[in-house]
């Protein structure tokens, strides 16, 4: 009987470790609220005019998201912090949070936001007990490689209201300030048919915490789907829009 049960601990450590033997790196994804928000979705009032984080990610060897944790079909780390359960380790850190990595849906506040993001990518990473470390870390990167800070896109270049860019500047001149290349991720415009810049990510080694930059595997995402493709990218104050300011939302068309 111990014989066996030995060995079915032995095969459940297996199973952990081939699970997580396909995470190979993160990718840190900071989105420019103005193109996520004049799409027509429907965004709280007061978009930042900076960008923020969407998330950090764990990233298998085919540059694609881990799943998100599951006790059944993927039990990437055993026993991971429950996402009811790490408000209360962000505490010292919430401040910075709220301004860095805000909910931009009127329909999500940013604590529903946090745990959504812990729940599909935290509790696979090297933090899964540590949330607090988790946020940290990913605060920390993003703070560092803020893109328009050094010059990597310039506003007072950048920054104009019909002019458009190359994907391949952008993405040569984020490699000329910071030595890799990150990707673009792209939305579109509607009724203008415009593609803008939605999203920079940048890539990293795997690591705890991630500090090694990479080039990014894939330049371009989503709307984007070649570095060829010429984007706009928009002002901080959305223009092709009005905004219509609703029950404290405010519904961009």
């Amino acid at each position: 009987m111990y014989r066996l049960l030995l060995a079915v601990a032995v095969l459940a450590t297996l199973i952990v470790s081939a699970t997580c033997s396909n995470f190979d790196s993160y990718k840190l994804s900071l989105i420019w609220r103005t193109s996520a928000s004049n799409t027509g979705s429907e965004c709280k009032p007061r978009i930042p005019s900076k960008f923020t984080i969407h998330g950090l990610w764990p990233q298998d060897e085919h540059d694609q998201k881990i799943p998100p944790y599951d006790p059944n079909t993927n039990k990437c780390n055993v026993n991971p912090t429950n996402p009811s359960d790490i408000l209360d380790k962000l505490t010292t850190i919430e401040n910075e949070l709220e301004q860095m990595w805000p909910s931009l849906r009127y329909n999500k506040d940013d604590a529903t936001y946090w745990r959504t993001q812990w729940e599909h990518h935290g509790m696979c990473s090297e933090y899964p007990t540590d949330p607090k470390g988790y946020f940290d870390a990913t605060l920390t990167l993003a703070n560092k490689y803020d893109p328009l800070q050094d010059r990597q896109i310039p506003l007072w270049e950048f920054n104009h209201q019909t002019k458009l860019y190359q994907v391949q500047k952008i993405l040569d001149n984020v490699k000329k300030k910071v030595g890799v290349y990150p990707q673009i991720s792209c939305n579109m415009l509607p009724k203008v048919g415009t593609l803008q810049l939605r999203e920079i990510r940048f890539c990293f080694e795997k690591g705890k915490p991630p500090t090694q930059l990479k080039d990014c595997p894939k330049a371009v995402d989503d709307r984007c789907t070649s570095i060829t493709n010429d984007i706009r990218f928009p002002p901080p104050s959305p223009i092709f829009s009005t905004p219509n300011i609703t029950n404290g939302r405010v519904a961009i068309y």
